[in-house]
């Protein structure tokens, strides 16, 4: 059987109303086939009628309509219909004038642009749309005079020109003034950041714009307050952030303007009387804005009668109940409706034929005055952001003006942040977003085809999931989901702060599976594969996210099984800017610190150039990346192919270097340089290069540390080394007896004191003395040094330590009794829990069980003592050990010596 589909209609009715022919295509595809045996119709889509694919490609954005033009010819014609075409937004990426000219037949009924960059400005000529009616554009800090002037003489019929909100420090009066001789029709002008705007500037817009209503000179050094009087037609003047206006004065020419409904002066030193003065006089202002003016405030803290004045008139200020006094233009409006006036105002009475044009230019003005506001976090707002300021921005988010959601958003973003570098969010504020529905509303409208939008809504649902109560209600409000699926977006900006959001909502522990069921790992390795290296923003946080998932173990397999090694190695090789360098690196670290739950730490050192990347990571300038870049060395050591492979390319130079560079620098990277040299020292030619190469002294001084985790870790490197002869000798001259003499009895760390009592056991069983005896150590005994009498210094401590785990209440119990019981009792009581987790190799086992014959008790019981807490059961590696102690033949050894030993210890 078949089906009929209907004949394809020749018109479409445009934004305008009017009905626009559409072309008819070849072949009129009446009927489909289908396959009668399954029921199920064959969709051909390039039967659709016309009009029915035009408000297909209505639905899209703008490189989407793009790709589907280029499907067949019949849709090529109809993708570049002049209806769809009429406004554009290409802030997502870099209007040059070759992209410009490819779009140029499109353009003949383009009337609206939205750009960003001062080089997209200056290409928008090259699209030959002589009938746009608005240019919006940000990002312009590099704008000029010249490509002002261009535009203008270009686009006659131009009625709204923004620039903004970044300063524009390269604009001057000039620029106003073609624009005014250009452009008869102009109706809105905004500007940012003019360093002055003079009288003859203005006075030009006033003579040659009569249907000029809307001006706003927003932050700029000076503004001529005489000549904007001349400007009789001006209905709405923001000049909020403007400095160096005569308040007097300005109060008096304003006050006398016919026609200006709305002023803001938000952000200015605007004088108390002042603002008395224009609430009097002025009698067509209806809305006066004062937001963060510090003295207004302070007079309204002196004087709540101050502005009793304004009856009649709105004044919005962080003393006023801003919501109230907005609903106030509506009738019937209970306190309940207040607060989602922005969204719901369209559907609400009026009092006023003008409200609507009140409302836009409201929302306007709060979004960016309050974006600007979140940005300079001045301290005297703090209460205004908890009482009101939050429920202003959410409510904003909901207004029907695009470009208004996306400054609240952005403020949503921004507001919360009280320190940048540190990554720091205010826990009431991120708080009061939750509390205020904040949380289901912004993940709603992250379901949105307006990429900026999405980018600003990703990057405050990245900055709020900081707070971990807030990262849980994302979490569980389905953002992980939502934020996976944004990181698979084709625009930059949009995937790079979804990225953020992962990267934050990964430091809970809780919600890293829920990423990894969510496909973000895939998304976040993707991301890095599919950007270049230039989108570094892109890559860090990508980067940093894959790290805090690598920390869990079984997210690890999933970040490899995912190509994630070969992304991340690919980063630390070929990426030049350090944060992601610092993230590349740490995420490789956390790969491979899983080394015996899965295979991931052999497969990072097997990626081609994965631990040269590394090692000449270490050489960085940056101290995060050679805290990462050792880290992640440390952490492969552990494997053996990956410890001689450290070696091979110069790895042993490289961190013995860092170690002796970073003395006076932070614990962590203290910590990790001599980790890394532990984890190689564990190999007895890599100890020794590291002794050849100078590495005793600065672990000695790193040794000597304050901080536990510090000196516990170049404890664990001088342990290793002190096993060479050579290495025990220069131990003793660099001093390093004593230092290793104070941890093992000062340290509160137990590991570091045990560890200590090792090295110094290693360094006096007798092998140094006799190579130095018969002249096979290089070394000889330093001078000023008696060897003897350090030897039984380093002997009593080491007795001291073993003997403070022992209780010779249990011991005398042995003689009695040997019952499980009593043993289980006598192990508990000299474990330290710390020293479990150490994994000794086979020649490690077979030192200890030599020291087992050694002709000083002290020596024998330090061995036992270390066999003990290796082997002792729950230990994590006592089944290892207890094979190891088999394969090196101990048993002879242990019931020899079970006697003495145990009468020693």
């Amino acid at each position: 059987m078949s089906r009929r589909v209907r004949r394809r209609t020749n018109h479409f009715i445009n934004e305008g109303g009017h009905l626009i022919p559409l072309p008819s295509s070849e072949g009129d595809h009446e009927t489909l086939p289908c396959d009668a045996s399954s029921g199920d119709a064959c969709a051909n889509w390039t039967a659709l009628p016309n009009d029915t694919v035009v408000h297909l490609f209505f639905f899209l954005n703008y490189r989407d309509r793009a790709a589907l033009s280029s499907t067949c010819r019949a849709w090529r014609q109809l993708g570049s219909f002049p209806c769809l075409w009429t406004s554009l937004d290409l802030r997502s990426r870099r209007l040059r004038p070759e992209m410009a000219a490819a779009l140029e037949g499109r353009c003949a009924a383009l009337r609206r642009i939205r750009i960003r960059g001062a080089e997209s400005a200056a290409a928008v000529i090259h699209l030959q749309a002589r009938g746009l009616r608005e240019i919006a554009c940000d990002g312009c800090r590099e704008i000029t005079d010249s490509t002002i002037s261009v535009l203008a003489a270009r686009h006659d019929f131009l009625e709204s020109l923004q620039i903004g909100p970044e300063p524009c420090e390269r604009l001057t009066s000039d620029a106003v003034r073609h624009v005014a001789l250009c452009c008869s029709r102009l109706r809105r002008l905004r500007l940012s950041g003019v360093r002055e705007i003079d009288a003859e500037a203005v006075n030009a817009l006033s003579r040659h714009c009569p249907q000029l209503e809307e001006i706003a000179f927003v932050d700029c050094g000076a503004v001529s307050e005489n000549a904007l009087g001349n400007v009789v037609s001006l209905r709405f003047l923001s000049l909020a952030g403007t400095r160096n206006l005569k308040w007097a004065t300005a109060a008096l020419v304003w006050a006398k303007l016919p026609n200006l409904v709305g002023l803001d002066l938000s952000r200015t030193d605007a004088s108390p009387y002042s603002i008395s003065r224009l609430l009097s006089l002025s009698k067509s202002l209806k809305v006066l804005c004062v937001l963060n003016c510090s003295l207004v405030q302070e007079e309204w803290k002196r004087n709540q009668t101050a502005f009793s004045n304004a009856k009649g008139k709105l004044l919005l200020a962080s003393f006023t109940d801003i919501f109230r006094e907005i609903a106030s233009l509506f009738v019937d409006i209970n306190a309940s409706q207040e607060r989602a006036v922005f969204g719901e105002w369209m559907s609400w009475k009026t009092k006023d034929r003008g409200v609507n044009d009140i409302m836009g230019w409201l929302e306007w003005i709060l979004s960016r005055g309050l974006l600007r506001i979140a940005a300079n976090n001045p301290f005297e707002m703090n209460e205004f952001w908890l009482r009101q300021g939050t429920a202003l921005l959410l409510s904003l988010v909901k207004c029907s003006q695009e470009d208004v959601q996306e400054k609240a958003a952005a403020g949503l973003a921004t507001f919360v942040v009280t320190d940048d570098e540190n990554a720091a969010v205010d826990p009431m504020r991120a708080e009061a977003v939750m509390r205020n529905g904040g949380i289901p509303l912004l993940l709603g409208l992250a379901r949105t085809s307006q990429e900026v939008l999405l980018s600003e809504v990703a990057k405050a649902i990245a900055n709020l999931s900081v707070n971990a109560k807030v990262a849980k209600a994302v979490a569980k409000e389905g953002g992980i989901g939502v934020l996976a699926n944004l990181a698979r977006s084709m625009n930059r900006f949009v995937a790079e702060e979804a990225a953020g959001g992962l990267w934050n909502l990964s430091v809970g522990e809780e919600h890293k599976v829920a990423i990894a069921e969510s496909g973000g790992i895939k998304a976040l390795v993707d991301l890095i594969f599919r950007w270049p290296a230039g989108t570094d923003g892109v890559l860090e946080r990508a980067a940093g996210a894959l790290a805090n998932l690598s920390a869990d173990d079984k997210c690890s397999m999933d970040v490899a099984a995912a190509g994630g090694v070969q992304a991340l190695v690919m980063l630390a090789r070929s990426c030049r800017f350090e944060g992601v360098q610092e993230q590349a690196a740490r995420a490789l670290a956390n790969l491979a610190a899983h080394g015996d739950n899965n295979t991931n730490n052999a497969a990072v050192g097997q990626e081609t150039g994965a631990i040269e990347a590394l090692v000449r990571l270490v050489h960085s300038n940056n101290e995060g990346v050679k805290q990462e870049a050792a880290g992640a060395l440390w952490n492969l050591s552990f494997d053996d192919g990956n410890r001689e492979a450290i070696a091979a390319v110069g790895g042993v130079a490289a961190l013995v270097a860092l170690a002796q560079a970073c003395t006076n620098a932070s614990r962590n990277l203290q910590e990790r340089a001599a980790g890394a040299l532990w984890g190689l020292s564990v190999s007895e030619a890599n100890s020794i290069a590291i002794g050849q190469e100078g590495g005793v002294a600065p672990l000695i001084a790193l040794a000597r540390s304050n901080a536990e985790d510090v000196h516990e870790t170049a404890v664990g490197a001088l342990w290793n080394l002190a096993y060479n002869p050579g290495n025990a000798l220069r131990i003793v001259e660099e001093g390093g007896v004593t230092a290793l003499v104070h941890l093992c009895s000062s340290s509160r760390s137990k590991m570091a004191r045990f560890m200590s009592a090792l090295a110094l056991s290693y360094m006096f069983d007798g092998r140094m003395e006799a190579a130095v005896s018969v002249g096979s150590s290089s070394e000889g005994i330093p001078k000023g040094v008696n060897l003897d009498a350090v030897r039984r210094i380093a002997l009593r401590h080491i007795e001291a330590f073993v003997q403070s785990y022992s209780d010779p209440q249990l011991f005398s119990m042995v003689v009695t009794s040997s019952t499980s019981g009593v043993l289980t009792q006598i192990g508990e009581a000299a474990r330290i829990l710390e020293a479990g987790h150490l994994r000794c190799s086979c020649a490690e086992i077979g030192r200890f069980v030599s020291m087992l014959l050694n002709t000083s008790p002290i020596i024998r019981s330090c061995a036992a003592f270390a066999l003990l807490q290796f082997t002792i059961p729950g230990s994590k590696h006592a089944l290892h050990h207890l094979t190891l102690l088999q394969r090196v033949e101990a048993g002879r050894v242990l019931h020899r010596g079970s006697c003495s030993n145990i009468r020693t210890y």
